[in-house]
């Protein structure tokens, strides 16, 4: 039995069947139409070629004969598959059905809509012929908040559940995604303001009209950092008070509030302008530069011109350290407080001003410190230990502190008296002429116009002048008289010491006379009297030179005998002293 043998091959564009008996038949097809379809029906029309051969393998002509009529029917078969090719891809029935108009931040769903979708096997979304999606049922296809980047054309195919596995092709949908914010610009009321002055910030853009209700949101930002407390709904910013560090890039950013579109709109650059600071002065709050001692001292220092954060700082010449602590802030003017003002606090003051250019320095100003008077003393200045009428006193009234010129006044029984200034300080005198109405209290008041101090009483007396002149006289005539008893009693001692020596020499050389008796004998014959006068000795201690007068006195009896009165007298020579003082005019 003859074996048949049936092979297939593709040259260009004819396919060819060999078969083992020798034939070859030839079909002329259009590739492209021809190959989706090779494999399915090269199967089928060999098994009838080999059912053929093994049938009829003994009749050669009836073969050739069947093969021809055969080659005839695959001439008609490939020509409806190539008809039924050309229309396997239509478009007929299948639809993309899309959004008119597509703005930023919007989402979006395609869908390719057929009436048989029942019988729809596999279905493929397409965007600028580059697979998007496909699904083995009919689905539409989302896209999320879409960008300008979504923007091409769009189409969708569909294969169906038949024999054929036809496939249809939607028409091509072109989507164009419009911008939300087609207009965003970052405007400033200026881009070169001066420090210290303020700046708004606007966010410009303006939506369309299919979309102006979508709600947005603001944000600003410098050099990446955000301005403000973040997004608001308001498209301005305003910046109250511009410094030098605020120079830098500014931009802006709207966010749609719905779908979070957003757009950032271009950098800007803002440079702040400083000025130096200029015509630098001092004031105080002490008119004319005075302040009382203990009282508070306010420095005011201020600039006309500078922008910025200024340094001031306080000086005194004498020093030239700074007072108290630099101040550093963005105002024009500020002012240092030196709680209690001394003496030694008095002198030149100035202040700086630095705001990072140069350091300027004000004027001079005179501090004065006035101090108040402190409380007089009061003395007395008088000719004699006790003063006396017609003496001529002086008060002199000091007191030890206080700012000049100091105006004294001087009280008798808080009756002014007179007055007296010291124009430089210290202290001034009063005399007057004492009379008998001056005793009594004195005070002085001191006046410097701060402060008004009174010192404390004095009390004063003053001596009758006609008992000092009674005393006087007194003394003289004691003094005559103690002088005249002296003498007499000088008189008396040489008297008995010479009869004392006139005595002794009887004794030794015999009686002289009848004149001078026996001592033995006095008490019997002494010729003197019974009773004689008593008669006082004085005895001067140098009476001269000094305000005291020593006087020594005697007192002695005559004896019956001369014998005993001398005894006598010299027994009760020292028994008695006597003592007087006399004052000298």
């Amino acid at each position: 039995m003859q074996r048949c043998e049936l092979s297939l091959a593709l040259r260009g564009s004819s396919l060819i069947l060999l078969v083992s008996t020798g034939q070859k038949i030839v079909v002329k097809h259009h590739r492209a139409v021809l190959l989706p379809f090779f494999s399915n029906y090269t199967k089928t029309y060999s098994e009838r070629l080999f059912s053929f051969c093994a049938h009829r393998s003994q009749m050669v002509a009836e073969r050739i004969l069947l093969l021809k009529h055969l080659d005839q029917v695959l001439m008609l078969l490939w020509s409806l598959l190539i008809i039924f090719a050309s229309f396997s891809e239509q478009t007929d029935g299948l639809t993309l059905l899309a959004p008119s108009s597509v703005f930023e931040g919007d989402s979006i769903f395609l869908k390719c809509q057929e009436e048989q979708t029942s019988k729809i096997k596999l279905m493929t979304y397409y965007k600028d012929k580059r697979l998007l999606f496909y699904s083995r049922q009919a689905s539409s296809f989302p896209i999320q908040n879409v960008v300008l980047s979504d923007s091409g054309e769009y189409y969708c195919t569909a294969t169906f559940k038949n024999i054929l596995q036809r496939k249809k092709t939607s028409a091509i949908i072109n989507i164009k995604v419009q911008e939300l914010f087609p207009y965003l610009m970052l405007t400033a009321s200026t881009f070169q303001p001066i420090e210290g002055d303020p700046v708004t910030l606007t966010c410009e853009t303006q939506l369309p009209p299919q979309r102006s209700n979508v709600q947005l949101q603001f944000c600003f930002f410098r050099d990446g950092q955000a301005l403000g407390s973040g997004c608001s709904s308001s498209p301005e910013l305003q910046i109250p008070v511009m410094w030098r560090e605020h120079s830098g890039s500014y931009w802006c950013k709207v966010i749609a509030v719905s779908n979070r579109a957003r757009k950032q709109s271009l950098q800007h650059q803002i440079h702040v302008q400083r000025i130096p600071v200029s015509d630098v002065s001092l004031e105080t709050q002490a008119p004319g530069g005075w302040v009382i001692e203990g009282q508070k001292l306010v420095l005011l220092c201020s600039v006309a011109k500078g922008t910025g954060n200024i340094t001031f700082s306080w000086h005194r010449k004498a020093t030239e350290n700074s007072l108290g602590n630099k101040k550093t802030q963005g105002f024009l003017s500020t002012e240092l407080e030196i709680q209690a003002m001394k003496e030694s606090d008095a002198g030149e003051y100035y202040c700086r001003a630095d705001n990072g250019h140069e350091s300027i320095q004000s004027k001079v100003v005179n501090i004065f410190v006035k101090i108040p008077v402190s409380c007089p003393v009061l003395t007395f200045r008088i000719p004699r230990a006790q003063a006396v009428v017609g003496d001529v006193v002086e008060l002199h009234c000091e007191a030890l502190r206080g700012s000049p010129p100091i105006l004294y006044q001087f009280y008798h029984e808080d009756v002014i008296m007179g007055n007296s200034s010291a124009p430089s300080g210290g202290g001034v005198s009063f005399n007057f002429s004492l009379t008998a109405k001056h005793s009594g209290n004195y005070s002085c008041e001191a006046n410097n116009g701060l402060w008004v101090q009174r010192s404390e009483a004095v009390s004063f007396s003053i001596s009758d002048s006609d008992g000092h002149r009674r005393d006087f006289v007194t003394v003289r005539i004691l003094g005559g008289l103690f002088g005249i008893l002296g003498f007499f009693g000088v008189a008396w001692l040489f008297y008995c010491w010479s009869h004392k020596i006139s005595g002794a020499s009887s004794v030794t050389n015999g009686p002289r006379g009848a004149d001078v008796p026996n001592p033995q004998e006095s008490t019997h014959s002494s010729p003197i009297p019974a009773i004689e006068e008593l008669q006082p000795v004085y005895v001067n201690v140098d009476p001269v030179g000094v305000d005291v007068i020593y006087s020594q006195v005697w007192t002695s009896q005559h004896p019956e005998s001369s014998a005993n009165a001398r005894r006598t007298f010299s027994e009760n020579m020292d028994s008695q002293v006597i003592y007087s003082s006399v004052k000298k005019s």
